[in-house]
């Protein structure tokens, strides 16, 4: 008498085999088709990457934006070990923890004005904020005042209080 394990081997076994068979015996044409739509979806998601990587930023603005992260993800990290430290006193550790929010709030500040500059002039650009200074890196070949002042002019509308903003043009 056969068992269920030898059941489930033997069945499995010819499935395997039935399958093999009909994989060799399978015509060439077939297999050649199904492998060329493959290669054309590859090409063809190719192409369309290749498209999207033309567009891309100026090497200045990319630069910046790394170099001022790095800088920030530091100062973050020094910040955080201090909220960590048991010798520290809880006055600290709520100034650390301030800092930390403080560096968040002032990331997404400069992305937000970044954003708002290229919605109202089109122009890719650099925003650092400190303090009540704030530098701004536009890529545009030529300079030009009334942009400069339309630019001034929309940041001091984000905040209450005055600010000094310094514009730069790079190409």
């Amino acid at each position: 008498m056969i068992n269920k394990e030898h059941l489930w081997f033997l069945t499995l076994f010819s499935l395997i085999l039935v399958l093999s068979v009909y994989y060799i015996t399978m015509p060439n044409d077939l297999l050649i088709s199904n492998n060329s739509n493959y290669v054309k979806t590859e090409e063809t998601n190719k192409e369309i990457d290749d498209v999207k990587t033309t567009i891309k930023e100026s090497e200045l603005l990319v630069t910046m934006r790394v170099n001022l992260e790095e800088e920030r993800e530091k100062q973050v990290k020094d910040l955080k070990s201090t909220l960590t430290n048991e010798d520290v006193t809880s006055e600290e550790k709520n100034n650390a923890y301030e800092q930390i929010k403080l560096i968040t709030n002032l990331s997404s500040r400069e992305k937000e004005l970044e954003k708002k500059i290229k919605d109202k002039f089109d122009i890719d650009s650099f925003v650092k904020i400190n303090n009540n200074d704030i530098k701004v890196v536009a890529v545009k070949k030529e300079h030009d005042v009334n942009l400069a002042n339309n630019i001034m002019r929309l940041i001091q509308e984000s905040f209450k209080q005055k600010v000094s903003v310094t514009i730069s043009f790079e190409k």
